[in-house]
């Protein structure tokens, strides 16, 4: 059968969503306290309320994924990750806060815009299928069967994650972008599938030993962003990031392919913890 021709084939529709997935925007911002003392106390207080409010969106303004968290260290307050089909609504919460009493006191100091996506190394279904083959099971047997079921199932259950994701309530949180080389000696465009997949693979397994005290979301800047993916984990207890990035740091797919940018960690905060640990109200 002959494809069509590109005029008369059918067009995309125009639009800001995503045909599967979600964006996703992290934000990061400082209190500008010499601003904040200049405020009357009756001044600070609208500006509070209006923080949380806008931060505690109703139904019809809310993201459909929306995080807070205070941000150790000198890069940041707090931060925010958001997701959502609708781009301008995530931009239009970061804009509401900027123009809300609160924004004159606020310094956006880091944001990174990224969408979520099934990895190419996802094995659909079909593809699980066709490696049990190669590895000599029968498709007749019961063993093929079964694992083929298992597999379908736990596929549209990892796809899901991945393009609306449901975000953990763990304490523990950081993010960071990061690239993958192209140097002479390191170009990780230049491998072949083939390659690239065994390394994902295995850096996969690596993370796998963390079951249960971390989980990631890993998102895509490609075309949008300085970055080419952003990286977010979340654990049960701040150790466990120290400890799952130090031991993936030694898979090939890291050490030898991989660039980082800057690390933001904190704790899962409400708009009203955020206020209180910064003593701002």
């Amino acid at each position: 059968m002959m494809s069509q021709h590109p005029e008369t084939a059918p067009r995309p529709a125009i639009s800001l969503q995503p045909e599967e997935g979600w964006h996703c925007q992290h934000w990061f911002y400082r209190f500008a306290r010499p601003a904040l003392r200049r405020l009357s106390p009756g001044d600070r207080q609208q500006a509070c309320e209006e923080f949380c409010a806008v931060l505690t969106p109703p139904p019809d303004l809310a993201p459909a994924r929306l995080q807070t968290y205070l941000i150790m260290g000198h890069k940041a307050d707090f931060g925010l990750m958001m997701l959502d089909a609708d781009p301008l609504k995530l931009e239009g919460l970061h804009h509401r806060l900027m123009a809300s009493a609160m924004g004159a006191m606020l310094i956006p100091t880091w944001s990174f815009v990224s969408l979520t996506e099934v990895s190419e190394y996802l094995h659909t279904p079909q593809a699980y299928a066709e490696r049990l083959q190669k590895e000599g099971l029968s498709p007749e047997s019961p063993e093929f069967i079964q694992r083929t079921t298992q597999y379908a199932k736990r596929y549209e259950i990892m796809r899901k994650q991945r393009l609306n994701p449901d975000l953990p309530d763990w304490p523990a949180f950081c993010f960071y972008p990061m690239n993958k080389r192209r140097r002479p000696e390191a170009n990780w465009f230049m491998l072949n599938f083939e390659e690239r997949e065994r390394l994902t693979a295995e850096h996969g397994e690596t993370g796998m030993k963390f079951a249960g005290r971390v989980t990631q979301l890993v998102t895509v800047g490609i075309g949008l962003e300085d970055w080419e993916w952003g990286v977010t984990l979340w654990a049960r207890n701040p150790q466990y990031l120290k400890d799952i990035v130090y031991r993936m740091r030694f898979d090939e797919a890291s050490a030898r392919y991989a660039d980082f940018g800057p690390f933001y960690s904190g704790y899962r905060a409400s708009p009203q913890q955020i206020l209180d640990h910064c003593k701002i109200c």
